[in-house]
Protein backbone atom coordinates (compact mmCIF):
# COMPACT_ATOMS: atom_id res chain seq x y z
CA UNK A 1 0.00 0.00 0.00
CA UNK A 2 1.17 3.40 -1.05
CA UNK A 3 0.94 6.80 1.03
CA UNK A 4 1.32 9.83 -0.54
CA UNK A 5 3.61 11.90 1.23
CA UNK A 6 2.76 15.19 0.22
CA UNK A 7 -0.49 15.53 1.48
CA UNK A 8 0.05 14.56 5.04
CA UNK A 9 0.79 17.49 7.27
CA UNK A 10 2.73 15.95 9.83
CA UNK A 11 5.69 13.37 10.96
CA UNK A 12 5.65 11.66 14.06
CA UNK A 13 9.62 10.00 13.72
CA UNK A 14 10.98 7.82 16.59
CA UNK A 15 15.08 8.53 16.90
CA UNK A 16 16.85 5.04 17.87
CA UNK A 17 17.01 2.96 14.67
CA UNK A 18 15.54 5.70 12.66
CA UNK A 19 17.33 9.08 12.96
CA UNK A 20 20.75 7.46 14.40
CA UNK A 21 22.48 4.11 16.19
CA UNK A 22 24.67 5.05 19.10
CA UNK A 23 26.31 8.03 17.93
CA UNK A 24 26.10 7.14 14.12
CA UNK A 25 23.68 9.08 12.08
CA UNK A 26 21.78 6.83 9.93
CA UNK A 27 21.93 7.00 5.53
CA UNK A 28 19.27 8.97 4.27
CA UNK A 29 18.31 11.51 7.46
CA UNK A 30 19.65 14.29 6.28
CA UNK A 31 17.69 14.79 3.09
CA UNK A 32 14.64 13.33 5.08
CA UNK A 33 14.81 16.28 7.84
CA UNK A 34 15.98 18.45 4.91
CA UNK A 35 12.60 17.74 2.73
CA UNK A 36 10.15 17.99 6.31
CA UNK A 37 11.88 21.67 6.73
CA UNK A 38 11.54 22.68 2.69
CA UNK A 39 8.05 20.97 2.34
CA UNK A 40 7.06 23.45 5.93
CA UNK A 41 5.82 19.61 7.36
CA UNK A 42 4.80 19.54 11.29
CA UNK A 43 7.13 16.90 12.56
CA UNK A 44 8.43 16.16 15.86
CA UNK A 45 10.83 13.25 16.87
CA UNK A 46 8.76 11.39 19.52
CA UNK A 47 11.18 8.84 21.57
CA UNK A 48 10.73 6.37 24.14
CA UNK A 49 14.53 6.81 25.53
CA UNK A 50 13.68 8.64 28.48
CA UNK A 51 17.54 9.10 29.12
CA UNK A 52 18.38 12.50 27.99
CA UNK A 53 16.54 15.91 27.72
CA UNK A 54 14.87 17.43 24.62
CA UNK A 55 18.17 19.62 24.89
CA UNK A 56 20.16 16.90 25.32
CA UNK A 57 18.44 15.33 22.05
CA UNK A 58 18.91 18.43 20.39
CA UNK A 59 22.63 19.00 20.84
CA UNK A 60 23.33 15.10 19.97
CA UNK A 61 21.97 15.32 16.81
CA UNK A 62 23.67 19.01 16.38
CA UNK A 63 26.79 17.16 17.25
CA UNK A 64 25.94 14.78 14.21
CA UNK A 65 25.77 17.62 11.49
CA UNK A 66 21.57 18.24 12.05
CA UNK A 67 19.81 21.39 13.25
CA UNK A 68 16.40 19.95 14.31
CA UNK A 69 14.85 22.62 17.24
CA UNK A 70 14.10 21.56 20.83
CA UNK A 71 10.72 22.08 20.91
CA UNK A 72 10.79 19.11 18.03
CA UNK A 73 10.85 16.62 20.55
CA UNK A 74 8.97 14.96 22.81
CA UNK A 75 10.53 11.72 25.50
CA UNK A 76 8.59 9.22 27.29
CA UNK A 77 9.93 10.88 30.09
CA UNK A 78 8.22 14.03 29.47
CA UNK A 79 4.88 11.96 28.73
CA UNK A 80 5.57 9.87 32.32
CA UNK A 81 6.01 13.61 33.83
CA UNK A 82 2.42 14.89 32.35
CA UNK A 83 0.85 11.61 33.25
CA UNK A 84 1.56 11.57 37.09
CA UNK A 85 1.48 15.72 36.85
CA UNK A 86 -2.54 14.77 35.90
CA UNK A 87 -3.50 11.97 37.84
CA UNK A 88 -1.50 13.08 41.40
CA UNK A 89 -0.57 16.78 41.10
CA UNK A 90 2.29 17.40 44.12
CA UNK A 91 2.64 13.26 44.17
CA UNK A 92 6.05 12.22 45.05
CA UNK A 93 8.35 9.43 43.47
CA UNK A 94 11.24 7.17 43.87
CA UNK A 95 12.80 7.46 40.73
CA UNK A 96 15.58 5.30 39.00
CA UNK A 97 17.23 7.27 35.37
CA UNK A 98 19.01 9.52 33.85
CA UNK A 99 18.94 13.26 33.76
CA UNK A 100 15.91 13.27 31.70
CA UNK A 101 12.97 11.41 33.10
CA UNK A 102 14.41 13.45 36.63
CA UNK A 103 14.32 16.88 34.84
CA UNK A 104 10.81 16.19 33.56
CA UNK A 105 9.77 14.89 37.32
CA UNK A 106 11.08 18.07 38.74
CA UNK A 107 9.39 20.21 35.83
CA UNK A 108 6.01 19.01 36.55
CA UNK A 109 6.22 19.67 40.20
CA UNK A 110 7.13 16.18 40.98
CA UNK A 111 9.28 15.75 44.53
CA UNK A 112 11.78 12.78 45.19
CA UNK A 113 10.84 10.47 48.08
CA UNK A 114 13.20 7.59 48.98
CA UNK A 115 11.08 6.88 52.25
CA UNK A 116 7.39 6.70 51.53
CA UNK A 117 6.59 7.76 47.88
CA UNK A 118 3.30 7.78 46.37
CA UNK A 119 5.14 6.08 42.95
CA UNK A 120 8.36 4.18 41.81
CA UNK A 121 9.23 5.82 38.56
CA UNK A 122 11.40 3.25 36.43
CA UNK A 123 13.34 5.03 32.67
CA UNK A 124 16.38 3.81 31.15
CA UNK A 125 19.91 4.57 32.84
CA UNK A 126 23.10 3.40 34.39
CA UNK A 127 22.55 4.07 37.66
CA UNK A 128 20.74 0.47 38.34
CA UNK A 129 21.89 -1.56 41.01
CA UNK A 130 21.12 -4.63 43.34
CA UNK A 131 20.66 -1.81 46.03
CA UNK A 132 17.94 0.40 44.01
CA UNK A 133 16.33 -2.44 42.65
CA UNK A 134 16.07 -3.54 46.48
CA UNK A 135 14.71 -0.41 47.91
CA UNK A 136 12.06 0.09 44.70
CA UNK A 137 10.73 -3.38 45.41
CA UNK A 138 10.42 -2.73 49.28
CA UNK A 139 8.62 0.67 48.47
CA UNK A 140 6.49 -1.12 45.97
CA UNK A 141 5.76 -3.89 48.48
CA UNK A 142 4.84 -0.43 50.95
CA UNK A 143 2.41 0.60 48.45
CA UNK A 144 3.85 2.59 45.92
CA UNK A 145 2.61 2.65 42.06
CA UNK A 146 4.96 1.24 39.85
CA UNK A 147 5.32 3.32 36.90
CA UNK A 148 7.78 2.38 33.64
CA UNK A 149 8.36 5.51 31.51
CA UNK A 150 8.28 2.91 28.48
CA UNK A 151 8.11 -0.69 27.55
CA UNK A 152 10.68 -1.29 25.34
CA UNK A 153 12.57 -4.71 25.74
CA UNK A 154 15.32 -3.51 23.84
CA UNK A 155 16.86 -0.40 22.29
CA UNK A 156 19.37 -0.54 19.46
CA UNK A 157 22.78 0.21 19.54
CA UNK A 158 26.06 0.34 17.62
CA UNK A 159 27.08 -2.87 17.63
CA UNK A 160 24.18 -4.86 19.25
CA UNK A 161 21.47 -3.99 21.89
CA UNK A 162 21.09 -2.62 24.89
CA UNK A 163 18.44 -3.67 27.59
CA UNK A 164 15.48 -1.27 27.79
CA UNK A 165 13.36 0.18 29.93
CA UNK A 166 11.03 -3.10 30.02
CA UNK A 167 13.64 -5.48 30.97
CA UNK A 168 15.09 -2.67 33.80
CA UNK A 169 11.41 -2.63 35.26
CA UNK A 170 10.66 -6.48 35.42
CA UNK A 171 12.93 -7.49 38.23
CA UNK A 172 10.58 -5.43 39.88
CA UNK A 173 7.49 -6.76 38.84
CA UNK A 174 8.59 -10.13 39.94
CA UNK A 175 9.86 -9.81 42.68
CA UNK A 176 6.22 -7.80 44.06
CA UNK A 177 3.73 -9.65 42.00
CA UNK A 178 3.06 -5.90 40.90
CA UNK A 179 2.96 -4.94 37.12
CA UNK A 180 4.21 -1.33 35.88
CA UNK A 181 1.74 1.17 34.50
CA UNK A 182 4.14 2.31 31.32
CA UNK A 183 3.79 5.67 29.40
CA UNK A 184 5.48 5.46 26.85
CA UNK A 185 4.52 4.34 23.31
CA UNK A 186 2.41 2.64 22.47
CA UNK A 187 0.53 4.56 25.25
CA UNK A 188 -1.90 6.39 23.15
CA UNK A 189 -1.73 8.77 25.69
CA UNK A 190 1.60 9.81 24.25
CA UNK A 191 -0.13 9.37 20.30
CA UNK A 192 -2.12 12.12 21.00
CA UNK A 193 -0.16 14.41 22.83
CA UNK A 194 2.30 13.58 19.44
CA UNK A 195 -0.70 15.18 17.43
CA UNK A 196 -1.72 17.50 19.51
CA UNK A 197 1.81 19.43 19.34
CA UNK A 198 1.62 18.77 15.62
CA UNK A 199 -1.84 20.44 15.44
CA UNK A 200 -2.57 17.51 13.12
CA UNK A 201 -5.48 15.05 12.89
CA UNK A 202 -4.44 11.64 12.84
CA UNK A 203 -5.85 11.12 8.72
CA UNK A 204 -3.03 13.87 8.21
CA UNK A 205 -0.34 12.75 10.35
CA UNK A 206 2.53 9.49 10.00
CA UNK A 207 3.98 7.24 11.93
CA UNK A 208 7.96 6.35 11.15
CA UNK A 209 9.75 3.80 13.20
CA UNK A 210 11.32 0.87 13.92
CA UNK A 211 9.72 -1.31 15.86
CA UNK A 212 6.37 -3.05 15.03
CA UNK A 213 5.65 -3.90 18.88
CA UNK A 214 6.22 0.37 19.81
CA UNK A 215 5.74 2.55 16.64
CA UNK A 216 3.53 0.65 14.29
CA UNK A 217 0.93 -0.25 16.76
CA UNK A 218 0.94 3.13 18.30
CA UNK A 219 -0.05 4.67 14.75
CA UNK A 220 -2.44 1.75 13.67
CA UNK A 221 -4.40 2.19 16.98
CA UNK A 222 -4.32 6.04 16.80
CA UNK A 223 -5.55 6.22 12.58
CA UNK A 224 -2.25 6.80 11.15
CA UNK A 225 -0.43 5.60 8.34
CA UNK A 226 2.55 3.88 9.65
CA UNK A 227 6.21 3.52 8.28
CA UNK A 228 8.34 0.73 9.61
CA UNK A 229 12.14 0.96 8.43
CA UNK A 230 14.89 -1.35 8.35
CA UNK A 231 17.18 0.45 9.71
CA UNK A 232 16.39 -0.40 13.50
CA UNK A 233 15.28 -3.50 15.10
CA UNK A 234 13.11 -4.83 12.81
CA UNK A 235 13.56 -7.23 9.75
CA UNK A 236 11.29 -8.38 7.04
CA UNK A 237 11.03 -11.41 9.03
CA UNK A 238 9.74 -9.69 12.22
CA UNK A 239 7.11 -8.49 10.80
CA UNK A 240 5.39 -11.81 9.71
CA UNK A 241 5.12 -12.44 13.25
CA UNK A 242 2.41 -9.53 13.81
CA UNK A 243 -1.12 -9.41 13.17
CA UNK A 244 -1.22 -5.58 12.45
CA UNK A 245 0.92 -4.79 9.40
CA UNK A 246 2.53 -1.22 8.26
CA UNK A 247 1.11 0.75 5.91
CA UNK A 248 4.76 0.70 3.55
CA UNK A 249 7.70 -0.43 4.56
CA UNK A 250 10.81 0.98 3.88
CA UNK A 251 14.79 0.65 3.86
CA UNK A 252 15.10 4.03 5.96
CA UNK A 253 13.77 7.33 5.78
CA UNK A 254 15.76 8.40 3.02
CA UNK A 255 13.58 6.24 1.04
CA UNK A 256 10.39 8.72 2.10
CA UNK A 257 12.00 11.40 -0.01
CA UNK A 258 12.22 9.51 -2.99
CA UNK A 259 8.80 8.36 -2.68
CA UNK A 260 7.12 11.95 -1.99
CA UNK A 261 9.63 13.01 -5.14
CA UNK A 262 8.01 10.12 -7.41
CA UNK A 263 4.72 11.07 -6.78
CA UNK A 264 4.85 14.45 -7.83
CA UNK A 265 2.69 15.55 -11.16
CA UNK A 266 5.20 15.63 -13.66
CA UNK A 267 7.68 12.84 -12.01
CA UNK A 268 7.23 10.11 -14.63
CA UNK A 269 7.51 12.43 -17.66
CA UNK A 270 11.23 14.23 -15.85
CA UNK A 271 12.46 10.21 -15.03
Amino acid sequence: MKINFNEKKGFICDMDGVIYKGNQILPGVTEFIDWLQQEHKNYLFLTNNSGMTPKELHQKIMRMGLDVPMEHFYTSALATAQFLKQQAPGCSVFAIGEAGLLNALYDAGITMNDVNPDYVVMGEGRTYSLETLTQAVNLVLGGAKLIGANSDVTGPIEGGIAPGCRALVAPVEMATGKKAYFCGKPNPLMMRTGLRILGCHSEEAVVVGDRMDTDIVAGTESGMSTVLVLSGVSTPETVKRFAYQPTMILDGVGDIVTEAESSLPGAENAS
